[in-house]
């Protein structure tokens, strides 16, 4: 897939925020921290287009970037910050499932998850959730680099099987250092867009 332009286009507290033209979405959703601006600025090719915070749990609100002037990244509010408080966690919650479940837009999703550590608990649910309302989900282990590559294809089974995966549903290990699993992505995209 070949990025001729991206740019933020929205920032959203509801759905009346949203974009309104049809133009196909993915979303991206993950623990706070594990890596979603990275992963949208290393496969656009920006630096800096995806804010990326040392400080879990910054990003509250639905940031849309569209992409080619033809679809959008979705990057949706980080699950599973313990800081935030029990109402904060419940209204983001409430945010993120409003879009998941009346978006028409939306034409698949990645869910994120720290490839150095076997999925947490909100993982799991996330993982539930989106399996449950079919969503077409693509799952990527983040900061592989962090990790040996004998070390890839035995976190790459944990992740399944703690998510409870079907065989069809894809997990690729993925660094925004050194650009792996870019081209993975980039497939799946193209597959998702042309649905």
């Amino acid at each position: 897939m070949i990025i001729r332009k991206a740019e933020i286009y929205a920032t959203a507290v509801g759905p009346t925020q949203y974009p309104a033209g049809g133009q196909p979405e993915i979303a991206l959703a993950g623990r706070s921290n594990v890596g979603k601006s990275s992963l949208i600025n290393t496969f656009i090719n920006r630096k800096n287009l995806a804010r990326t915070s040392s400080t879990p749990g910054k990003t509250r609100t639905i940031n849309f970037y569209e992409v080619n002037d033809e679809w959008f990244f979705v990057d949706l509010p980080g699950y599973g910050y313990a800081k935030a408080s029990k109402e904060d966690r419940a209204r983001w919650g409430r945010f993120i499932e409003t879009y998941l479940t009346g978006r028409r837009e939306l034409a698949g999703m990645i869910q994120l998850v720290d490839m150095r550590h076997p999925p947490m608990d909100s993982d799991k649910t996330m993982a539930e959730w989106l399996l449950h309302y079919k969503i077409p989900l693509l799952v990527v282990g983040t900061k592989a680099d962090k990790l040996s590559r004998g070390q890839w294809a035995g976190q790459v089974r944990q992740i399944r099987r703690e998510l409870s995966l079907a065989e069809q549903t894809p997990v690729i290990a993925f660094s925004a250092v050194t650009g792996m699993g870019k081209e993975e992505l980039g497939a799946w995209l193209e597959e998702r867009l042309g649905a």
